[in-house]
């Protein structure tokens, strides 16, 4: 198979990587930065330039850019896609991106389904990919009514084959709600908490708990700032929330009652009951074959998909049995 990936960053060079480190495929790829394509060559990530000679002939295009350059590129080379490929972007939003891409891939007869890889690492570029960042992650896929049972066996085996530990099925407004949650609200948090002053006079007093809390507390501005803004409905609402808990804390300080501090510590179920800790759910790095966890519920890939299901559940996954191998 030919696959062609558009950006050359952490995600689409960490992918060409994993695509020649586990497959025969053979990947044609393209980057803005020359010295990035240098790179590519020299240790093997690519095969060739992704240019107008060789886009024609992929199987698979992986368009790994930000929200609106992907669409601007899709929108610029759709007519040089074949109409047997499938392309699919791998933006950390979706909504924005399907509904401006699935309409281009319509007119021009070729397959289109939206991709989020649940991996990355706290610094980007292609220095920093790796052939190693998706194993056992998670690769999620926003299937329409376009999309077919032929489609999604073909990308079953491929990103099984490069690392992903499976494939998990949502809708473009139900990952957008959860990223926000469980991405974006993330970086926001780690990036307020290290804007303390005394964040710089913590050499000598910090551990595991500093480092987890601002690992990610180094952003792309202007990558971070579109991901927000085209997340913004979701992202408020889930920075209001933690806010709203924020305060509940101050004020239980500040009123010095041993009881209330005691009580906003008590994580609770939707009832108001004492729960378990709700974050032992949350699934620890997996390995390939391994089963989905929070949220999801598993099952095998069966013949026909009904979307209409996709779209009353709020996300569901599978890990189906090894595929064969395709090269």
């Amino acid at each position: 198979m030919r696959v062609g990936i558009v950006g050359l960053g952490l995600i689409g060079g960490s992918m060409a990587k994993s695509v020649k480190a586990r497959t025969g495929h053979t990947v044609y790829g393209v980057d803005l930065d020359q010295e990035t394509m240098m790179l590519a060559r020299m240790c093997g990530a690519i095969d060739g330039a992704l240019d107008g000679d060789t886009l024609p002939q992929c199987d698979l295009i992986l368009v790994a850019i930000r929200p609106q350059a992907a669409v601007d590129w899709v929108r610029e080379h759709a007519g040089q896609i074949a109409k047997s490929a499938i392309l699919v972007d791998l933006c950390g939003v979706k909504r924005v991106v399907v509904e401006q891409i699935a309409p281009i891939a319509e007119e021009h007869g070729f397959a289109y389904i939206g991709g989020h890889p649940m991996a990355g690492k706290e610094r980007g570029g292609f220095t920093s990919s790796s052939d190693s960042l998706y194993v056992g992650a998670s690769m999620i896929l926003t299937p329409d009514k376009r999309t077919d049972m032929k489609l999604l066996e073909t990308l079953q085996a491929f990103f099984l084959d490069v690392g992903f530990a499976k494939l998990t099925f949502s809708q473009p407004e139900e990952h957008d709600r959860i990223i926000a949650f469980t991405s974006q609200l993330a970086h926001i948090v780690s990036s307020a908490y290290v804007k303390s002053p005394e964040a710089q006079r913590r050499r000598g007093f910090s551990a595991g708990s500093f480092q987890d809390m601002t690992r990610v507390a180094r952003l792309d501005e202007d990558m971070w700032t579109e991901l927000f803004l085209d997340d913004a409905d979701y992202l408020v609402k889930e920075l209001d929330i933690l806010i709203e808990n924020l305060t509940a804390y101050s004020k239980a300080l500040k009123s010095g009652d041993a009881e209330r501090v005691r009580a906003v510590l008590v994580l609770k179920d939707k009832s108001g009951a004492p729960a378990a800790l709700l974050f032992a759910a949350i699934p620890q790095p997996l390995s390939p074959g391994a089963q989905a966890g929070f949220r999801m519920s598993t099952l095998s890939l069966p013949e026909t998909l009904d979307l209409d299901d996709i779209q009353d559940c709020e996300a569901f996954a599978y890990s189906p049995p090894a595929p064969p191998r395709v090269l």
